[in-house]
């Protein structure tokens, strides 16, 4: 379905502000289906019928029914990676067609443009949901139809370039969706569809958002001289997924501690090569680190 209005999109010249393909599945409806059904199975959301029906153009030419057998583009947010050296807008041009879209990559993953995306962390990428305005559509409505807020409408201006222009009908808006979470049901189809994305549940990025959350209890463990349970919660962290290398870093800066305190200096000088392989800002400071500790990290030198 998409396919089909991908030609219309080049006639009109905007080819050049779309990025990869969005992330999606395809469903094929069953007997007895309907689009509010089909949101609510895989979204567990009926309000999603609105996002299926302007993914797949059903809202064109005045409308088109759905019938068993037809096959349907089900929308879902993809995941990437960061690698070293890369930057917000950097992900943005070669995810979202646009370095300028930086901002709303950065914010869909609690970051801000300015800042560098830890390396190894797995971000989520929005869907670029595809609309070509009809008449009587503007951003205002369009923002508050998919983002909720018409307060937004000025994200989807800077997000598409517009200026501030008044839009016309046949004018191409981009909206990045992320609130696109799938529910069982949703997750097995995308897997069973092949879905083209990387880890389509978004595990690792969950683990990861997990770890960060409880770090604090980490550093809380090992301030409060209670280093068994810091080792059993940092080794815990380190078997859940695959971490940032600043969250590794930071947990086995904790479990040196830790095992420097239990007098277990092989492990503390394990963590301590640990820490300094992901951490280029390490130092054994004297200032800040105890005799014990950095006699345990030397030990790890070559």
């Amino acid at each position: 379905m998409r396919r089909a209005i991908f030609p219309y999109l080049a006639a009109l010249g905007v080819s050049c502000l779309l990025a990869s393909p969005a992330a999606a599945f395809t469903h094929v409806v069953q007997p007895g289906e309907t689009l509010a059904s089909i949101a609510e199975k895989f979204y567990g959301k009926i309000q999603h019928e609105k996002l299926l029906v302007a993914a797949n153009a059903l809202d064109a030419q005045g409308g088109s029914p759905i019938v068993p057998g037809m096959r349907l583009e089900i929308p879902i947010v993809s995941y990437r990676r960061v690698k070293p050296r890369d930057t917000w807008a950097k992900l943005a041009l070669e995810l979202l067609g646009s370095a300028r879209r930086s901002d709303v990559l950065s914010a869909a993953n609690d970051s801000y443009p300015w800042l560098t995306p830890d390396d190894a962390a797995q971000i989520v990428v929005p869907y670029n949901l595809t609309l070509i305005l009809g008449s009587g559509d503007n951003i205002v409505n369009i923002a508050f139809k998919f983002i909720g807020n018409k307060e937004k409408a000025w994200v989807l201006d800077y997000y598409n370039g517009f200026k501030g222009k008044k839009l016309e009908r046949g004018d191409v808006v981009l909206v990045p969706l992320t609130d696109l979470e799938l529910t069982p049901e949703g997750k097995r189809a995308a897997s069973a569809a092949s879905a083209q994305t990387s880890e389509p549940a978004g595990d690792t990025r969950q683990m990861q958002r997990r770890v960060h959350a409880e770090l604090p209890a980490l550093i809380a463990d090992v301030r409060g001289g209670r280093y068994a349970d810091a080792v059993t919660r940092g080794n815990r962290f380190l078997a859940l997924a695959e971490l940032t290398t600043a969250q590794l870093a930071g947990i086995h800066r904790q479990l040196l501690e830790a095992y420097v305190a239990l007098d277990a200096p092989g492990l503390a000088t394990a963590s301590c090569n640990a820490w300094r392989k992901h951490d280029s800002q390490a130092r054994l400071d004297a200032n800040l680190l105890s005799p014990k500790i950095i006699a345990a990290c030397q030990r790890g030198r070559p």
